[in-house]
């Protein structure tokens, strides 16, 4: 009886610390935010912006691998309202993805409460207003997701760590935009460029010390390209993925996209500029903030750097040269070497056109000729409650036929645990840049001129990093794989939000016909219902 009691009383101690194990590394943050209208003058002239906590930009959301985030959102702007977390997966979980086709907005003076996991995530990511242009003027965040203490990453701790939000910028209220577009009307150049919300700030660090800079580009439609006075970057993270740590002088950085880069200050102290300008447009705009020593003896000074003389070619070699570290780990112990994506036999194989044609007497955007439009109920409640009319399966064409454009809700049916291709064929002249919500991808090719089936010749089946949003260049083509583990209704959008807002989207049903908590959540019992859901019961 002793042993047994023993063995009893071992057991209880191995559950009881296994248990404090996985509270202690799956944490609960819980966070309210409100969000207002305020006014700053981001190029020097009084605007009104949205704030988040009375901030612009929004409170930067630390997190840790498989953090559960309970975060009530609060809307006190006169328009309905909805947050998105630009790259975090909602494993299992489309409910809280904050877009118009998983979620009903939350309508002014009420609230929403998301509740997600950053379930097998690392890397830099950011959040944005989902609803309307809201995006144009604030509301937007950083949201970095740090590694668990026992996951060892594959570069020293830095001494700092700093977020950098930039992005063209209109001095336009959202409404006057969103009239803009409503009207059949593209929008014009915007007014300027911004980091962190300002036309100049500081980053301050000891000589000799390395820091982290995290840079996303959340502006509305201009790539940006960055660099940093003096100093090389060496660039450790690409959206959840950890890279090749090769050394660049500047980088380009496209709508939606963000990276991680070390940059070591070892150079003489003084102050330097860090500068970032708009990319492949007639109309160029820089922003300046200052990299300042703390034993600094001297302001910034001489020429602020300029942008490469290379363009197209030039940055998508730059893109070329982003690869998998194949024996590092990102969130999970296991090398990102060790899922063998290139082996694996492709299921389905999507092309999709982008177009900018002229509907109805006005400007859209559109995807194989179909320019896509919200219904009044979101497609996840519509399916979940089966309510017809909402969309259609056969709404889309997974190959352009050069048919007439027209509006339709379009939604791609596709099997749960389908390994398929995607070919974003850019025939315009502009250029592109798609995010997927749920997932991130492999990026296996870019090629110039139309795709064709001999262009799988050229993928890189071996070390492709993974990401959620890839540039698209003119007149070119760009090829992602998608492993489709992730069972939901998910946008697959231009991450340009003119575009998205004038049709450049659809969404992906990854469904299994077996429906189980092991592969799908249940409908969340604080879900909004709106539409034809309005009045059900979750």
């Amino acid at each position: 009886m002793g042993k047994v009691a023993l063995f009893h009383l071992l057991c209880g101690i191995l559950v009881f610390w296994s248990v404090s194990v996985v509270k202690a590394e799956d944490d609960y943050k819980y966070y309210t935010w409100t969000a207002t209208y305020g006014t700053a003058s981001p190029l020097g002239v009084p605007q009104q912006v949205i704030l988040m906590n009375g901030q612009f930009p929004g409170p930067r959301l630390d997190l840790v691998t498989n953090d559960n985030v309970i975060l009530n959102l609060i809307n006190r702007l006169d328009e309905p309202l909805l947050l998105t977390w630009n790259g975090i997966k909602q494993r299992k979980n489309s409910w809280q993805d904050g877009v118009l086709g998983t979620n009903c907005p939350i309508p002014p003076n009420s609230n929403y409460t998301y509740k997600f996991q950053t379930k097998d995530q690392i890397g830099s990511y950011t959040y944005f207003p989902s609803t309307q242009l809201h995006r144009a003027v604030g509301g937007f965040g950083a949201l970095n997701v740090y590694a668990r203490s026992v996951i060892p990453v594959p570069y020293a701790k830095p001494a700092g760590d700093f977020s950098l939000l930039i992005g063209d910028w209109y001095k336009s209220s959202h409404k006057v935009l969103r009239q803009i577009l409503d009207s059949g009307r593209s929008l014009p150049y915007p007014n300027g460029l911004l980091i962190n919300g300002q036309k100049q700030s500081t980053f301050s660090g000891d000589q000799g010390k390395t820091y982290m800079f995290r840079i996303s580009n959340v502006g509305l439609k201009n790539s940006i390209n960055f660099r940093i006075q003096g100093h090389k970057m060496r660039v450790v993270e690409v959206e959840g993925s950890h890279v090749l740590q090769n050394i660049y002088d500047s980088l380009d950085v496209h709508v939606g996209q963000s990276m991680s880069v070390l940059v070591t200050l070892d150079q003489p102290p003084k102050d330097y500029y860090i500068v970032a300008s708009t990319r492949f447009s007639r109309i160029a705009f820089t922003a300046t903030s200052v990299l300042h020593y703390t034993n600094s003896r001297a302001p910034v000074s001489g020429p602020v750097p300029s942008a490469p003389a290379g363009q197209m070619h030039w940055s998508m070699l730059q893109a070329r040269s982003f690869r998998w570290n194949l024996t590092s780990n990102a969130a999970r112990p296991n090398p990102q070497g060790s899922f063998h994506y290139g082996k694996i036999i492709i299921s389905r194989t999507f092309v999709m056109a982008n177009s900018a044609p002229i509907i109805n007497g006005k400007l859209r955007y559109a995807v194989n000729s179909v320019s896509y439009v919200n219904p009044d109920t979101p497609l996840k409640l519509a399916d979940h409650f089966n309510i017809p009319g909402v969309f259609s399966l056969n709404s889309i064409q997974t190959f352009p036929s050069g048919g007439s454009p027209y509006l339709a809700t379009a939604v791609f049916p596709v099997s749960h645990h389908d390994f398929i291709e995607i070919v974003f064929q850019n025939n315009e002249a502009t250029m592109q840049s798609w995010h997927l919500d749920g997932y991130d991808f492999w990026v296996v090719g870019f090629g110039a001129g139309k795709w064709t089936q001999a262009s799988r010749n050229k993928y890189n089946l071996v070390d492709a990093l993974t990401r959620h949003t890839t540039q698209v260049y003119p007149k070119s083509w760009t090829a992602i794989l998608v492993s489709l583990d992730n069972q939901g209704m998910w946008n697959l959008r231009s991450a340009m939000w003119d575009r998205q807002y004038l049709g450049q989207q659809v969404y992906l049903r990854v469904y299994n016909p077996t429906q189980s908590l092991a592969n799908e959540y249940d409908i969340p019992t604080n879900a909004l219902l709106c539409g034809k859901a309005a009045g059900r019961h979750p």
